[in-house]
């Protein structure tokens, strides 16, 4: 998972209701009708040509996904694909061009919380029809999750995402800290914050690297799946997913006042380092709240002096963020047996061993994972395959007012970081998702 939202197109949702792919305020919009994907053959002349867009985001993933293209064209002749990549930064603006003037490819790429407006608006297809019932028990839990909206499948990642603190455990020893071995021996808040304050005696000014440049954030996503999961552990969530109609009693409720009060005492007291990542690859900050992707730097680093260990929790249990990039078959394609050959292709193990080797994410096959020494049982990144198998990782809400909701939530975080009051910078936020909310008559889908 890589943010790429700016501050000001994300304040931009909350004031605007026209989402990811258009809609007016207080305009209803249906899911893609119940219709059969795929029939199991490929129809018409072949080969099939087939057109998949790609953001550009690591170079590693776009040339991993050329080669597959190249092989898989060159293995068979039913399905010819067309791969176009779009820079990242750029790339929701040119779907949201696209969807608008109807030249959508026939496979899309897409970060995962954007699915649900997606499908709401009638521009995926459900892959239902599509996907055997082997693959779908080989998928880890948490990809299928993230698919589904409406009890329908509409979207499939060949990678997901993992959330945990990077540290050194010699300096956490040293300290005379305790050091988890599972999930479920997360720290405490409180342990955790007495953690901080002891490093800092011990000569760490600014021990957490949050991965946050400084109060005002220049991406807004990586706030909310970094820290949703502070809330979640709390209790509290971001929406109430009963009836995805309000945020009231839930993102302000006590439980994550609490908790966003105990994060904003890090910043207060100076325990946060602004000096995103490098401050721990520098060794100034002994540990780094982070995802799977620093990895790869951190162990080059630190080879004999790492360890992945579970988010502190705020209440009963530990949390954890989850989704990243899925694919999905576009409501333009016209035979979706031939965008599901090449798609059912890269969710084969070596594909999907080659794509997370080249990115660092975690395999979304227990097939991939069994053969990834990094993420197999006894491996140093098991630890996100746990969250994501056994619960603990939450997909972020799955409503088409996703974009809207993590626009708030982001900025009030952002303002808590700053010294606003908590309750007060919560209230504002839901103000914000019920306002869009209601002005979107609360995404309701009419039955086609």
């Amino acid at each position: 998972m890589r943010a790429y939202w700016t501050l000001s197109s994300a304040i931009a949702v909350v004031i605007c209701p026209c989402l990811v792919l258009g809609g007016c305020a207080g305009q209803q919009r249906s899911v893609t009708p119940r219709d059969t994907t795929c029939d199991g053959t490929i129809e018409g002349p072949t080969p099939a040509y087939i057109t998949v867009w790609f953001h550009t985001g690591q170079p590693s993933e776009r040339q991993t996904l050329g080669k597959q293209v190249a092989a898989f064209n060159a293995a068979q002749q039913q399905v010819r694909v067309k791969l176009i990549d779009i820079p990242e930064a750029g790339y929701a603006d040119q779907v949201r061009s696209a969807a608008a003037t109807g030249n959508l490819p026939d496979l899309l790429d897409f970060d995962g919380p954007n699915l649900y407006n997606y499908a709401w608006s009638g521009k995926l297809k459900p892959l239902d029809s599509c996907v055997p019932g082997s693959l779908r028990a080989d998928l880890l839990p948490s990809i299928v999750q993230q698919g589904t909206y409406a009890g329908r499948l509409w979207g499939i990642g060949t990678f997901d995402s993992g959330l945990g603190l990077y540290i050194r455990p010699s300096i956490l020893r040293r300290i005379g800290a305790r050091i988890p071995v599972r999930v479920t021996d997360a720290w405490t808040a409180s342990e955790f914050t007495g953690i901080l304050h002891r490093l800092q005696r011990a000569g760490y000014r600014q021990p957490l690297d949050l991965s946050v440049t400084s109060a005002t954030p220049t991406t807004m996503e990586w706030w909310t799946y970094g820290f949703a999961p502070v809330v979640w552990s709390a209790g509290g969530d971001l929406i109430d997913r009963s009836t995805y109609r309000t945020a009231q009693g839930v993102l302000n409720s006590a439980a994550s006042v609490r908790a966003l009060t105990v994060m904003q005492s890090w910043f207060r007291d100076g325990l946060v380092n602004p000096d995103m990542n490098d401050a721990f690859l520098r060794g100034r900050a002994p540990i780094s709240w982070v995802g799977h992707w620093m990895y790869g730097p951190y162990h080059k680093a630190f080879p004999h002096d790492l360890q992945i260990v579970p988010l502190p929790r705020f209440g009963p249990q530990p949390s954890s963020g989850m989704g990243s990039w899925q694919w999905g078959i576009t409501a333009n394609a016209t035979d979706g047996d031939a965008v599901w050959r090449f798609l059912s292709y890269l969710l084969q193990p070596a594909q999907v061993l080659q794509m997370t080797q080249a990115n660092g994410a975690i395999p979304a096959t227990l097939s991939a994972i069994r053969l990834s020494p990094a993420f197999a049982p006894g491996g140093p990144e098991h630890i996100y395959v746990q969250q994501l198998q056994d619960g603990f990782a939450r997909p972020r809400p799955q409503t088409p007012a996703y974009p809207a909701i993590s626009a708030a939530f982001a900025a009030a975080l952002a303002q808590i970081s700053q010294g606003q009051d908590v309750r007060q910078a919560l209230d504002a936020a839901v103000r914000q998702i019920d306002g869009n909310l209601a002005a979107n008559r609360y995404y309701m889908a009419s039955e086609p």
